[in-house]
This record gives C-alpha cells, sequence and structure tokens, in this order.
C-alpha cells in the first residue's frame, strides 16, 4: 500500500490524500488550497494524478479546505462515486454551489481590471455547471455502516465531532494475507461542543493519518465560551445596543444561535430581535435541522424537556432576499445580527458593519480567529479606523472576542486520540497543521512514547 500526501502537507488548507492499494486509487478529501490568488490557482488546478484514474472519492466533511476542490477533479475527467455522510453530502453540496459563485464572480471581477491593462481574459478554476455535475456524483452513506470500495478495501465513517456529519475515515485492508487498519482522522472536533457529539477515538489502528492544527496549544473550555457570550450579549442589550458577530456560515452560526436559545430558554437575556443573515448560513441552518437527529444528547434533551428548537424560536429570522437583508437597518434599538463572512472580508456582514460601526452603543463581537491583513483581525486589534468599501469609518463599537469555540481538538485531545491506539500503532502521520504545531506536538508525542511519527512534506509518499 502507497499512502501519497498530496495536500495539508505542513499547512492547514487543501487536504488530499492518495491511497493506492490492491490496484485501485481511493482519495482521501479533495480540499481547495485557499492563499494568494495566483498562488492557489496553480497549486489548485494541477493534480498529481489523473482524475480519471480514482476509483472513488471518500470525504471526511463538507468544509471547503477538504471539499472545495472536487468541482475541478470532475471538470478534469472524475465520475465515480463520492462517499461522505448523509449530513456531509448536503452540507457539501450547498458549499460547492457557493463556492462556484464565488469563483465565478471573483474571476469576473478579476477580467474587468485585466481588460483595462490589455491582458487575456483568465478562466475560473471551475464553475456552477461544474459542481452540479460534482453533486450528482455523491453516493451518501450513514455513519458505522462498513461497505467495500475496491478489492480487499472495507470502508467505515464514524463520528469526528467537527461540524454536522463530519468523520473519521476507517480504511480496513487486506493485502497480500496481510490485515491493516488505516485510521483518517478528518478534522478532529473537541468534547463538549454545542450540538455535536464528542469525536470517536481511533481503536486498533496500526497506521494513523491525524491532524494537528492545535497541536502546541489547549483551548478553553467551550462554557466559558458560552458565559463570556451571555456576558456581552446581556451588557449591550442593557445599554440598548446592537450585536453585531461575523461568523462562518457553517458550523460557528449554528453554535451561536443554540447558544442564543439557552439563553433565551433560562431568561438570562430579554427577548431581543435575532437575524441570521447570510444565504449559505440560511441553507445550511435547513440542513442542521433535517439532520436534527445527529445532534448530541445534551441538545436532545434541551429540545425534549424544554420543548425548545435548538436553531429556531419567536424572535429569530432568517433572512433569505436583499431586500429582507437591508430591511435590518431600520431596526431601532437591541438586536444580534449574526453574518458572513467569519473574517468579515465579504458578503452581507460589511454592509452591518458600516452601518453600525460608528455607535458607541453597539459591540462588534469577534468569534473566531482572524487571519492577517484581514478586516476582522483590524476590528480583533481594536484599530480607531477602518475602510469598509473603501471608505474610512471611526470605529467608536465596543469590540468584544470570545475565545474557546474553535472545532478543532487542541493538544491535549490530539495526544488522547493517539494514545487510544498506541498499543498497535505502528505509524503516525501528521497533516492540516503548520510546523510550529507539528513539532510541539511531536514533541509531546515522543515524551508520551508514542512513536513513529512523521510530518510529511507535500507529496511525500510511504510504502506501508
Amino acid at each position: 500500500m502507497k499512502v501519497n500526501f498530496l495536500g495539508a502537507a505542513r499547512t492547514v488548507t487543501g487536504t488530499q490524500v492518495l491511497v493506492e492499494v490492491n490496484n485501485s486509487k481511493i482519495l482521501l478529501d479533495c480540499g481547495l488550497f485557499q492563499g494568494k490568488r495566483a498562488e492557489s490557482y496553480q497549486y489548485n488546478q494541477q493534480f498529481k494524478f489523473l482524475p480519471k484514474d480514482i476509483d472513488v472519492l471518500l470525504l471526511s466533511h463538507a468544509h471547503i479546505d477538504h471539499s472545495g476542490n472536487i468541482p475541478n477533479l470532475v471538470k478534469q475527467g472524475f465520475s465515480n462515486s463520492i462517499i461522505a455522510t448523509n449530513a456531509t453530502a448536503s452540507l457539501a453540496q450547498v458549499m460547492l454551489r457557493d463556492s462556484a459563485h464565488i469563483q465565478e464572480a471573483d474571476v469576473q471581477y478579476v477580467n474587468k481590471k485585466r481588460a483595462r491593462r490589455g491582458e487575456p481574459s483568465v478562466e475560473p478554476l471551475f464553475t456552477i455547471k461544474d459542481a452540479e455535475i460534482a453533486c450528482d456524483l455523491f453516493s451518501p452513506v450513514e455513519y458505522n455502516q462498513s461497505f467495500e470500495v475496491a478489492d480487499g478495501v472495507k470502508v467505515t465513517f464514524v463520528d469526528s465531532g467537527h461540524i454536522l456529519g463530519s468523520a473519521s475515515v476507517i480504511l480496513d485492508i487486506k493485502e497480500q494475507n496481510e490485515q491493516k487498519r488505516l485510521w483518517f482522522s478528518g478534522d478532529v472536533g473537541r468534547d463538549n461542543l454545542p450540538l455535536l457529539h464528542d469525536p470517536i477515538m481511533p481503536d486498533q489502528t496500526d497506521y494513523l493519518i491525524m491532524e494537528c492544527t492545535y497541536g502546541d496549544k489547549n483551548h478553553h473550555d467551550p462554557e466559558i465560551a458560552y458565559e463570556e457570550f451571555k456576558e456581552v450579549t446581556s451588557k449591550t442589550i442593557r445599554r440598548g445596543g446592537k450585536i453585531i458577530i461575523p461568523a462562518f456560515a457553517v458550523g460557528r452560526t449554528q453554535e451561536l444561535v443554540y447558544f442564543l436559545n439557552r439563553m433565551l430558554a433560562n431568561k438570562d437575556i430579554p427577548p431581543v430581535p435575532i437575524f441570521v443573515d447570510s444565504p449559505l448560513a440560511v441553507n445550511a441552518t435547513d440542513i442542521f435541522k433535517k439532520y436534527s437527529y445527529l445532534f448530541d444528547e445534551e441538545t436532545q434533551k434541551f429540545i425534549q424537556e424544554g420543548n425548545h428548537q435548538a436553531l429556531s424560536n419567536p424572535y429569530l429570522t432568517y433572512t433569505h432576499s436583499v431586500e429582507e437583508s437591508k430591511k435590518i437597518n431600520d431596526i431601532k434599538g437591541s438586536a444580534v445580527i449574526i453574518s458572513a463572512s467569519g473574517m468579515a472580508e465579504t458578503g452581507r456582514i460589511l454592509h452591518h458593519l458600516r452601518n453600525n460601526i460608528e455607535n458607541p452603543l453597539n459591540t462588534i463581537l469577534i468569534v473566531s480567529w482572524q487571519a492577517p491583513y484581514t478586516l476582522g483581525r483590524r476590528l480583533a486589534e481594536r484599530q480607531k479606523t477602518v475602510r469598509i468599501f473603501g471608505q474610512l469609518f471611526n470605529r467608536r463599537a465596543e469590540i468584544s472576542t470570545i475565545g474557546g469555540l474553535s472545532a478543532h481538538a487542541d493538544q491535549n485531545k490530539l495526544l488522547e486520540y493517539a494514545k487510544s491506539s498506541q498499543k498497535t500503532l505502528r505509524g503516525l502521520y501528521l497533516i492540516h497543521g503548520e510546523e510550529k504545531s507539528a513539532n510541539v506536538l511531536m514533541e509531546k508525542l515522543e515524551e508520551n512514547h508514542i512513536a513513529p511519527v512523521y510530518f510529511p512534506n507535500r507529496y511525500d509518499f510511504v510504502e506501508i
């Protein structure tokens, strides 16, 4: 068996692992590499294999850094099954269509600038039509259902606790009369995250491919984040202000809505209008509701005992049209506005920030890590003036930041994850992590006598 590390090697984007076994080629994830425009286009355009030769694609979850290059894979010749859990298949189809729309819009903008400079136009990485064709290839399965994908290769998806539908992928392989278990973690979640079950730990695993995004740090308890969110929300409401929250559309938005529902159910905050203003978030939330049977025991108890819904309440509006979004500007007094994008670079959140940033009664709440040079980072740094739509604004709104909501396992959880198969482990391969986090985690793994551990470069491969 040959394992090729083709993406998310020494970085945290573009996950892609190719397993060659028994004359079959099995692709684990097909993520979009996200970075500088020109570099990303070249990176994503070129596969190190012929897409038509891939026998099956196993998708761990719907996040774009794991699924986003699927339409391009299909465009270049892949036409076999994409196997994922039911919830992942539904979320991925929504997200791939949205991503294709962004690809087309970005290229249209770039081509206008290129035309003014007399340069030839460029093509999008993929189109909405490519995404539609890709969506037709999905073959959904349930958790814990074992099935054969190739000669001697049986696959099982188990809950990884990262987002709704996310899975670790178990490959039980019989090769040359030898039985091996390869466990691909996908993105590992955390214990006690809202809505989600805790991650399933690797069992009797010979070879583990594990993400290590936060291998160098530990997170605050999610319940502390809830208490901080409650304090910020109630304080802003008391002074008559609005809470403006840039939030990622899939995962983070639904967590925040559930937290607000808990606050309302417990009467920790008075009823105020709450808006989720992001087409992708609205579509994703509909999918969360469809698969609510996947919510964890705490959420099910909240629903059953209190007769509450996890993701809806009488004060909550999911906006669909631009007109509905614009009407939010007319709201007087307190309100909570959750909108995308999560780093405040694009989308409807920019309009809400522009309309509310100069009012000292309001709070802009940052609930996730913000990449350098983004508007979200400038807000998190509490800069006095920021540029929105090319116009400078004096930032008078209060800025609050909340940590502890990351959906990725921290160092302690990753150690627990690796140790769960310590007695059988013959090789541990770290991916989806920067060098700094991986090096710290490798030291911890060595201290815990977990070996051998590898941190492959992009395009490295191993024979196992």
